[in-house]
């Protein structure tokens, strides 16, 4: 298959996926698009800071992409996406692929959002075939949707944590944009993190792993704190690259640069050489009564992402490092 190459981060929220896809865009052909399906709203509505730290309207880049464009509104694609892929209609949507079918149905939108894809790997790289694009957009539907769309090929990168980790790590007040923003992401009460993590992982499981293995790919947010490189590594390799230079320090920290990541986990916007560990607070932090509730809720998928029933102990506190330690609970 050829055409435009989309690796698409799946799951559900706070896994890692924005760390993984800000690393995946240090590398030579790799375009780190953060959460495309966000675009038409958080970008071209609400003009909320690219990666790179210009408003989406002002950024050169996005600029570039958006002008070549078919004319479109962007709030009208915006709302259509939120209709066309709400979790009620989950359901019907695996029926549909189950039986051979697009699992979204067509909508005259969809040109134009073939179209970005096409406008991305053009502008921001050096070819629409030689360009990958990292989409994190993680909604199992979104996938699907672009799995049928003419022109993109499409692999999908399932990242996975521990629910109780995600139940936890929603909790936490955090802006929109960063400390200084006054609007905070959303925060979901544990009972429907633990819902959410179980409906979007199993249903990326039945969309993918089971219908096209050959493009899917599964990691752990635990495997890859405990093995980064070996972990990047192992994805550039799944979605076609051959990295020779990984850009990771001496002291297992990542060095990164600016990305244009469109929207998604206000630590996008982190630069320089950031440690990677894993964030634990949670095997502490969460209280007896959420982790009960969390855990009966996704004991369904538990076993099947290795993820064990009982409370892990505390781990030692980490060895202080020469740079400021900086958790990634909130990708």
């Amino acid at each position: 298959m050829s055409g435009v190459r989309v690796l698409y981060l799946a799951g559900s929220g706070r896994s890692g996926s924005t760390l993984v896809t800000t690393i995946l865009g240090q590398l030579d052909g790799v375009f780190a698009a953060g959460e495309l399906r966000y675009l038409w709203q958080r970008g071209a509505v609400d003009n909320r800071p690219c990666g790179c730290g210009r408003p989406f309207r002002e950024c050169p880049l996005w600029t570039s992409v958006t002008a070549a464009l078919p004319p479109a509104d962007p709030a009208r694609i915006a709302a259509g996406l939120r209709r066309r892929l709400r979790l009620r209609g989950l359901p019907r949507l695996l029926r549909r692929d189950r039986h051979g079918r697009p699992p979204v149905a067509g909508h005259p939108d969809d040109d134009t959002i073939a179209a970005l894809y096409t406008a991305i790997a053009t502008h921001a790289g050096s070819g629409p075939t030689d360009t990958l694009i990292v989409d994190s957009s993680k909604l199992p539907p979104y996938g699907a949707l672009l799995g049928t769309l003419p022109g993109l090929d499409l692999r999908v990168l399932h990242v996975v944590r521990d629910p109780r980790a995600t139940a936890f790590s929603w909790r936490r007040r955090r802006g929109l944009d960063g400390d200084g923003d006054a609007r905070l992401m959303n925060r979901p009460p544990v009972w429907k993190a633990a819902l959410l993590w179980l409906v979007w992982n199993t249903a990326t499981v039945r969309l993918w792993e089971r219908r096209h293995p050959d493009r899917y790919l599964r990691i752990r947010y635990e495997d890859f704190v405990a093995a980064p490189q070996e972990t990047i590594r192992a994805i550039a390799r799944f979605a076609g690259l051959n990295p020779t230079d990984l850009p990771f320090t001496a002291t297992g920290a990542v060095r990164l640069t600016p990305t244009h990541s469109v929207a998604g986990n206000p630590s996008r916007h982190r630069v320089g050489a950031v440690p990677i560990t894993g964030d634990t607070e949670w095997i502490g932090g969460l209280s007896r009564a959420a982790y009960a509730v969390v855990t009966a809720l996704t004991a369904p998928a538990l076993r099947r992402f290795r993820y064990p029933l009982r409370r892990p102990p505390v781990p030692p506190a980490p060895t202080p490092v020469a740079v400021p330690s900086v958790k990634h609970q909130e990708d």
